[in-house]
């Protein structure tokens, strides 16, 4: 369904950039095409998952590990040398590609969601605390902070059936916050406010923000001058990324009764004209990026589709929740060319790299899957699922769901399961490829440099 002018919310814009209209639509045409680089979420500002360096073919061996001081979430960022993580301690690390050893890190005073985006010697990421901060790519020092209106969860009355109907909720499964896309001197995010922001990568001005009707954890793809962006109001955005002007959105399902199958965790990815994108909705989605007229969708058995969709040669991969599937699907047609079982939730996004894709499952295994025949290359356990000290996991190496047992009977065991997940080294960040070498993070707490 098109939401239509009339009505619209409308960005609000500062004068001074407004002055600048066409000098900043010419930058944004050269910077249409995405880059090749690590340097921000899912490969590029188009966040295709797309890679240049073919991954580890198998088996593999650990390069190096390196401990962070909580859990890992957020996915990496490499230029220069150096990869970027960040953590749910609160800290975002510089490490050294080669040995693995921290090169400095910076303390936030609440856990880091977002993952990194590097431009021209400049780390960005949105802090949980409600800003977007810049730092010295070199040091870690700070060199501006943008401040949001608020940051918070998703939030609901009856979220996801759990009692008490008139306690409002926040979701424990909203774990992302979105990460920067940086183009050619604006650095375009969403916040837990409800705005889609554009700020001057130089100094932190705001250039605009337009309103949505809720959370907005998506990461903004950018595209032609067009950003891309989706929102928990159910809304799937494209905005002008010179004024922030809505072009149009496109309508995903609605849950007013418990809210579990409603909004836009997963970023969009935008290939030959098609935004592809992943709803709660338990959709996957292609829409015309000139129109947003839907092409065709998937439905995915109630399963939330969190990871962005991977794209290539006219394949879209991507991964469930319940049903615990990677799949991928024709890229002209919706129509299902393979399915692989995970054995657990999947809300990591893909990496394709040569002829695999690796993704990440909440059972703390990182998968290589074949991406013509759908058949596993090989596996890797993170040290938490090794171990397993909660005994979560079943003799395959798939989750025991009889070990998820309701603790308190209400929105407390969202958080109980959390927990068990961080125990088993659930893999829910997304893994980058660079010169043969793959890095993903887990929830136990490590990066792992594979070869």
């Amino acid at each position: 369904m098109i939401d239509g002018g009339h009505g619209s919310p409308r960005a609000e814009t500062s004068g001074g950039f407004l002055m600048k209209r066409f000098t900043f639509f010419l930058i944004l045409a050269s910077g249409a095409c995405p880059s090749w680089a690590q340097t921000t979420f899912h490969g590029n500002n188009a966040r295709t998952g797309v890679y240049e360096s073919p991954g580890p073919g198998g088996p593999v061996v650990v390069k190096w590990t390196f401990k962070a001081g909580g859990p890992i979430v957020t996915s990496p960022a490499v230029a220069d040398g150096v990869i970027y993580i960040a953590s749910l301690d609160g800290h975002l690390y510089a490490i050294d590609l080669e040995t693995g050893k921290e090169k400095w890190n910076f303390k936030s005073r609440m856990p880091i969601m977002s993952s990194p985006a590097l431009a021209d010697g400049t780390l960005y990421f949105v802090s949980s605390a409600g800003s977007l901060v810049a730092l010295n790519a070199a040091d870690g020092a700070v060199r501006w902070v943008f401040a949001t209106e608020f940051e918070r969860r998703f939030e609901a009355k009856n979220l996801h059936g759990y009692l008490s109907a008139a306690q409002t909720i926040p979701d424990a499964w909203d774990i992302f916050v979105s990460s920067p896309a940086v183009v050619r001197g604006t650095v375009f995010f969403g916040s837990g406010d409800g705005n889609v922001y554009a700020v001057a990568a130089e100094g932190g001005v705001l250039r605009w923000k337009f309103p949505t009707r809720d959370v907005v954890h998506a990461s903004p793809a950018v595209d032609h001058g067009t950003v891309f962006v989706g929102s928990w109001d159910s809304n799937l955005y494209a905005l002008d990324a010179e004024t922030g002007q809505e072009k149009w959105s496109f309508k995903s399902g609605e849950d007013p009764v418990i809210h579990n199958q409603v909004g836009f965790q997963s970023s969009p990815a935008i290939v030959d004209g098609v935004v592809y994108a992943g709803c709660r909705d338990a959709h996957v989605y292609a829409i015309d990026a000139a129109t947003g007229r839907k092409k065709w969708d998937y439905p995915t058995s109630k399963s939330w589709v969190i990871g962005t969709p991977a794209v290539r040669d006219g394949m879209v991969f991507v991964g469930t929740s319940d049903s615990s599937r990677f799949m991928a699907l024709d890229a002209k047609t919706g129509r299902l060319r393979f399915n692989f079982d995970t054995g657990a939730y999947v809300f990591s996004s893909a990496a394709l790299a040569g002829p695999l894709a690796y993704v990440g499952a909440h059972n703390g295994r990182l998968y290589a899957v074949d991406t013509k025949t759908g058949k596993l290359a090989w596996s890797f356990q993170s040290e938490g699922a090794r171990t397993d000290r909660l005994k979560l996991l079943d003799a395959g190496g798939g989750l025991n769901r009889d070990a998820f047992s309701p603790v308190f009977g209400d929105f407390e065991d969202m958080y109980i399961d959390f927990y068990r997940f961080i125990s088993v080294g659930a893999i829910m960040s997304s893994p980058v490829v660079d010169r043969g070498v793959l890095y993903v993070g887990s929830m136990d707490g490590n990066l792992y440099a594979l070869q």
